[in-house]
């Protein structure tokens, strides 16, 4: 025979502390209360302190929802990326970059949303945006036809760019960026000072400012030397772009005893081409990379390269969105990086 047993109940949870508590506690009307916790506008620094101490005693979490109905903010800034989703999750660049960004904004609530602006698809991240889905937005590795800065400027989305941006005024857009022109001028001296003088590049694309600079900085230095600057072929900052032109590069300028190559992805796929071609780097070519971001120190021999501070980058960026969102005083001119070389043995 079975007993009836009562079924164990779980003692009921009080409910939660409501606004109109926490406005009780503190002595002041629920619009104050309200303003004191989404920001602190308009309220004495007495209600401020009242309230802020009535909301710790009763343990209050405001929703979120209304918060938002009040602020008009979301806490949360895009990441965008106008690449394919491929080179997002491969390239070093991108975690760099958002490892900075992070960094940033670890001392706020804010969150970061990736925004993948796939080809083509840059009106459909500009609703995105403008619709309110996030509170600001830091673009990365963007090009000339995305227009983002352009339409990001029209839009007054507070926004801050990675990268020098090339279709809109740049007097008119925040960007932090590093010296890519001194960058590749400082990389191809390094190689002349070698006592190389059949010199090429593997360049940037030419859509993209860092692309154009660096390829203008080895221009520079080539001039500079009296060297004859016609070894040219352009790559995506891929490993297999690199590669491709690396090929390009040498059926045309087979003589080639040092290569700048603008990307260390791009310089990782053009050293195994040299090898397949049977030169030693860097006792037949001597090559230099750009970034210093992980795979510099693995490929065979190591990459000699230029530090694009990517991590500082993306972390100085963040900051000065974060003042942009707070209404504090932001710097009109872009913050710019020195460019530094690190000297491995393949240079």
């Amino acid at each position: 025979m079975v007993d009836n047993i009562p079924a164990r109940t779980e003692p009921a949870r009080p409910p939660a502390p409501t606004l109109e508590q926490v406005a009780e506690r503190a002595g002041v009307s629920r619009s104050t209360a309200s303003r004191a916790i989404n920001g602190g506008l308009r309220v004495s620094p007495e209600a401020l302190a009242s309230v802020e101490a009535a909301v710790a005693d009763l343990g209050y979490t405001p929703n979120r929802a209304a918060r938002s109905l009040v602020t008009k903010r979301t806490d949360s800034i895009a990441l965008v990326v106008p690449e394919p989703d491929e080179r997002v999750l491969s390239d070093p660049f991108f975690a760099g970059t958002l490892n900075g960004l992070s960094s940033s904004l670890a001392d706020s609530d804010i969150q970061v949303v990736l925004v993948i602006a796939r080809p083509g698809e840059s009106e459909r991240t500009i609703r995105y945006l403008r619709n309110g889905h996030v509170d600001g937005a830091i673009v990365v590795s963007h090009h000339r036809d995305d227009e983002l800065d352009r339409t990001l400027l029209a839009s007054r989305v507070p926004n801050v760019f990675v990268g020098r941006p090339l279709s809109a005024d740049e007097n008119d857009v925040q960007y932090v960026d590093t010296d890519n022109h001194e960058g590749g001028r400082l990389a191809t001296q390094h190689l002349i000072d070698l006592g190389r003088r059949r010199i090429g590049t593997i360049a940037g694309p030419e859509d993209m400012s860092a692309g154009i600079d660096r390829l203008a900085g080895w221009r520079d230095a080539m001039a500079s030397a009296g060297l004859p600057d016609d070894a040219v072929v352009h790559g995506d900052f891929t490993i297999a772009s690199g590669a491709i032109a690396a090929r390009e590069l040498l059926a045309k300028h087979p003589d080639l005893d040092a290569i700048f190559i603008a990307s260390d992805l791009m310089a990782a796929g053009a050293i195994g081409v040299l090898a397949e071609h049977g030169k030693e780097v860097p006792g037949d070519v001597a090559v230099v990379g750009y970034d210093n971001l992980g795979v510099a120190a693995s490929t065979t021999p190591p990459l000699t390269t230029v530090v694009q501070p990517v991590v500082a980058m993306a972390r100085a960026a963040g900051a000065r969105l974060l003042d942009q969102l707070q209404g504090a005083p932001t710097p009109t001119e872009p913050l710019i990086f020195a460019p530094e070389l690190v000297i491995r043995a393949s240079a």
